[in-house]
């Protein structure tokens, strides 16, 4: 009787054992006959499921931002303003090891993506995602009278998009001494420098939009 393969499991092993070598070798040492072997296949059955490896490198780019945003939803449940946006925050900058490695993946994405039109449209697409779930988190905030009336809520989401892909930029630079316990400080600084220095009324949804 015919051995059943089980497709979704193949690539999700595929997947994860890609993002085991790349945190461990980075993207150079990342060689489809590596990843074969760290999954326990024949080199064969890798190019059966991506033709490429820039495939493979785009397969579990998707892999880490969809399981980033997983954490994210479960972080931010019943939260909301500033409280959302620090627990969102915390689920994508490399504050441990772990994430660390996801932010291994992104970067080798991104240098894979930087001439490419079409893998590049695919990184817009997660940035539009976060920068819609900033902004709101920011709205509410103002809505609430937590952060500053000077605050331009455009220019702060900005910010923060700009800050997260640069904290896992900066988490791999920063080699074997990476300072962890740096990166919490600074990001409780990035959303505690929003905050209202005075208590005020709450705004409306129009005023809290600008």
């Amino acid at each position: 009787m015919p051995k059943i393969v089980d497709y979704a499991q193949r690539r999700r092993d595929i997947v994860e054992a890609t993002l085991r070598i790349i945190a461990r070798q980075g993207l150079p040492g990342a060689t489809m006959r590596d990843i074969a072997a760290e999954a326990g296949f024949a080199n064969g059955v890798v190019k059966s499921y991506f033709g490429s490896k820039a495939d493979l490198l785009a397969a579990t780019y998707v892999d880490v931002y969809e399981a980033t945003n997983r954490r994210v939803v479960i972080a931010t449940a019943g939260r909301t303003g500033l409280t959302a946006l620090q627990a969102f925050a915390a689920e994508v900058v490399p504050l441990t090891p772990e994430l660390r490695d996801e932010a291994r993946v992104v970067l080798s994405f991104l240098a894979e993506v930087a001439q490419d039109p079409v893998r590049a449209r695919e990184v817009r697409a997660t940035m539009a995602r976060w920068r819609e779930w900033i902004r709101g988190w920011l709205a509410e905030a103002a809505a609430a009278g937590e952060i500053s009336d000077d605050v331009s809520i455009d220019v702060e989401t900005d910010i923060l998009v700009t800050y997260l892909y640069g904290a896992q930029t900066t988490s791999i630079l920063g080699g074997e001494s990476f300072d962890f316990e740096g990166f919490r400080t600074q990001l409780s600084y990035l959303i505690t420098r929003l905050g209202s220095t005075g208590t005020r009324e709450p705004r409306t949804t129009a005023q809290a939009g600008r």
